[in-house]
């Protein structure tokens, strides 16, 4: 019986932290730094590093920070997995959270002051505030249903533009095609974790876009999001923007 509780507990902290979702802070840092490499042939693995580290705390703040902020407006009382509820300590959280914020921008203040430029340091700022006012109060406007908008922005041109900078001290056209295709996808992946809650955002007074579509029209919505990743890509190639290959 023991074993049985320790092993529900053990599902309960993974599906918390979420491991697989960290990919989200992963995908754009790589993808942009990669395309710096394509197109310089230069690579710094140090400040890759970095912002690797940097990108996967500040996922980890905004992460624990939601739990905190939904747990103040009760969207969370039926959420098994929520940090606060495992733990029954809000406060905790909210500075681990914080916690996790500072180191990721000490990170960031690193590279900065490697390159003598702020750019890099005011992209992922403009990020945190964008990432902030998805649930944070006064904002909460993932509650107006505007999450996905603010993920696109935050985890497509804006993050990718800062990897690629962050190589290169410079932009570019492809990393800008690049961050569309990443923005889409991982917009539709917070879209997809709005299907199995709808009940309690309803209830909450969160409309999220499932709320505010049902789930037949959602559902419709998920597949052409999908096709439209698919025709950016075949566009990009035909623009020549993309390698024929990326097909």
């Amino acid at each position: 019986m023991t074993s049985l509780v320790e092993s529900s507990q053990k599902k309960l902290w993974l599906a918390a932290i979420k491991p697989p979702m960290y990919s989200v802070a992963i995908m754009p840092i790589l993808v942009g730094s990669l395309i710096a490499f394509s197109e310089t042939k230069q690579f710094n693995t140090i400040i890759f590093l970095i912002f690797l580290g940097a990108a996967i705390l500040i996922l980890a703040w905004e992460n624990l920070s939601n739990d905190v902020f939904d747990s103040e407006t009760g969207i969370d009382k039926n959420k098994t997995h929520s940090v606060v509820n495992l733990t029954g300590n809000k406060s905790l959280v909210f500075w681990l959270s914080n916690l996790c914020l500072g180191s990721g921008i000490l990170g960031i203040l690193a590279i900065t002051g490697w390159q003598q430029d702020p750019t890099v340091l005011e992209l992922i700022l403009l990020c945190c505030l964008l990432g902030y006012t998805y649930q944070g109060p006064p904002f909460r406007l993932g509650y107006q249903g505007l999450g996905e908008i603010i993920c696109f922005f935050a985890f497509g041109p804006l993050a990718i533009a800062a990897a690629y900078y962050s190589q290169t001290q410079s932009f570019s056209i492809t990393s800008l095609a690049a961050s569309i295709i990443i923005g889409i996808t991982t917009s539709i992946i917070l879209f997809c974790s709005h299907f199995h809650q709808a009940e309690d955002d309803l209830a909450a007074g969160k409309r999220s876009p499932i709320v505010r579509l049902g789930t037949a029209k959602g559902s419709l919505v998920l597949t052409w999001s999908t096709y439209s990743v698919f025709l950016f890509t075949v566009l990009f190639v035909i623009l020549k923007i993309y390698p024929v290959a990326t097909r």
